[in-house]
């Protein structure tokens, strides 16, 4: 069967309200309960690691922190901790994600980065330039936790988990929640993790070796060529047929 067809009848088979439960797990299922922006963002961006363990610390997260006092934020999550994230880096993200939003939202601080080139990787830097300015806090952690501002595409980090958070903004089907509006679809770039690259690879639709932000870009231009406005729609599913091992 060609691939395009195979991916096609994938997608078809996996966009169901079903497809995300408690029997098969996301970290979406838990952004879904609160179809929020930032909430969106703190469950991208602790989603690394086994699945279970991520819904779990997700689901220990008290998110009406995100209006509180800082010391109330800092008293109610001063046990909370996720691998590399320590209690002080769990604190500082909530801090500066609710300093953040008394000051603008997600959605206009990316787009002031997004709009002069239609790039979501400067959408995503001035995000993150945000989030340290508002609280400056540094750790290895977290560091790890919000990823630093990307100049290059060569050798870098591939944004996995920010470009899952701008797809689950994006685009609008039973799995992504479409929250945002003006960005175009076909600007996303594909949230590369370990199991989309060796599928990918597989399948013969990457051919780089390096596991980098430029690997995803290829894939996104290879996934245009099966879609050109919505590259993106494979994500899920080619997500899906590696953590399934099914390829």
């Amino acid at each position: 069967m060609e691939i395009k067809q195979r991916l096609d009848l994938e997608v078809e088979k996996r966009n169901r309200i079903g497809e995300i439960s408690h029997e098969r797990l996301d970290p979406i299922l838990v952004a879904h309960r609160y179809k929020d922006p930032t909430i969106s963002l703190i469950c991208a961006l602790f989603s690394y690691g086994n699945v279970k363990q991520i819904v779990k610390f997700l689901n220990s997260l008290d998110f009406s922190l995100l209006t509180k006092s800082d010391e109330t934020i800092q008293k109610a999550l001063k046990d909370h901790y996720y691998r590399f994230q320590t209690s002080e880096d769990v604190i500082a993200l909530f801090i500066a994600l609710k300093r953040l939003n008394e000051k603008a939202t997600l959605e206009d601080i990316f787009k002031s980065g997004y709009e002069t080139n239609k790039s979501t990787v400067e959408g995503i830097n001035a995000v993150i330039l945000m989030i340290t300015e508002v609280f400056p806090h540094a750790s290895k952690g977290y560091s790890f936790l919000t990823s630093k501002v990307t100049t290059k595409t060569k050798g870098s980090g591939a944004l996995k988990r920010w470009m899952m958070f701008l797809r689950w903004m994006v685009r609008d089907d039973e799995i992504d929640m479409g929250l945002w509006s003006g960005i175009h679809k076909s600007d996303l770039i594909m949230p590369l993790d370990t199991h989309t690259f060796k599928v990918s690879k597989k399948l013969g639709l990457l051919r780089r070796n390096t596991y980098d932000l430029q690997a995803a870009i290829e894939l996104t231009e290879t996934l245009k060529t099966f879609d050109k406005s919505d590259p993106l729609k494979y994500d899920f599913a080619l997500y899906r047929l590696g953590q399934e091992k099914i390829i």
